[in-house]
């Protein structure tokens, strides 16, 4: 009687992962289809003022060339077919979306409620202590995983910053020196100093480079403990199972305490940091 209850129990808490999961995704793609019926036709406004504003300041005196007449075109033709089509699948009857007029406040009231219901299933069948920290051994690899893709995308927006500041300070000087006449020349040394400036702004405000660095120290820590104790070496060589395991997870605890503080301070202002540490 017993067996069978714990095997529906997990089922229910395996359903209740899988109603969390497809709200989640729900919940991103309504994001994501709300900041496109509000961006695109932002978008076409903004196309039509940047074509006016090349043909005031690039050619005011004369036609602008049929080419780049026909991209703008295309350009804002495509964009409000997109806004068109959104406003449809959004409002009109029967529309291609499955959240269509359906907030995201409510989305995410019912993933709580759906999180809420897992925690009171979970309550009702509560596995030994032993149980749970095997359990929390199988769930490291998965934590690993995440650090290293967060890891490889502060590394890549890293790189990308510092190509961009590579070819902005070298295109700076080209420019300068292939322009004789004020423009287009001015206008071209003043959009790529303005990316250098914003560029360096914004590297040394979000540090990249050290969230990175970070978050890949972080996993090749948890990754050496959890061979070590997989494959019984120190420090988890001694003990029972049981001691070894709660010397595991405290020790990836105490990682990932580590972590979330250094998080803390590249958040912090220069100041900040000199103080916290």
């Amino acid at each position: 009687m017993t067996e069978s209850q714990n095997a529906s129990t997990t089922d229910a808490l395996i359903e209740y992962r899988k109603d969390i999961a497809d709200l989640q995704q729900r919940i991103k793609n309504r994001r994501f289809q709300v900041f496109g019926l509000y961006s695109t036709p932002i978008a076409a406004l903004l196309t039509i003022l940047v074509w006016r504003g090349a043909k005031i300041v690039f050619w005011l005196d004369v036609a602008i060339p049929t080419a780049i007449n026909g991209t703008f075109v295309g350009i804002v033709v495509f964009l409000c077919a997109v806004t068109v089509v959104q406003f449809g699948a959004e409002f009109l009857e029967g529309g291609f979306w499955e959240d269509s007029g359906t907030s995201l406040r409510s989305l995410k009231f019912k993933l709580e409620l759906t999180e809420e219901q897992r925690i009171l299933e979970a309550r009702r069948l509560t596995p030994p202590t032993v149980e749970r920290q095997a359990s929390y051994k199988e769930r490291i690899p998965g934590e690993i995983a995440r650090l290293r893709k967060e890891s490889r995308h502060y590394r890549r927006v890293h790189l990308l910053m510092q190509w961009m500041l590579f070819f902005s300070s070298a295109a700076i000087t080209g420019v300068t020196a292939w322009y004789d006449p004020p423009q287009p020349g001015k206008g071209a040394l003043i959009g790529l100093g303005f990316t250098v400036s914003v560029v360096t702004a914004a590297a040394g405000y979000f540090k990249p480079r050290e969230r990175a660095f970070n978050l890949q120290q972080t996993a090749d820590s948890m990754e050496q403990h959890a061979t070590a104790l997989e494959l019984g070496i120190m420090p988890y060589a001694e003990g029972e199972e049981s001691a070894r395991l709660k010397d595991f997870a405290t020790t990836v605890e105490r990682l990932r305490a580590d972590q979330r503080m250094r998080e803390q301070q590249l958040d912090q202002p220069q100041q900040g940091q000199q103080e916290v540490i």
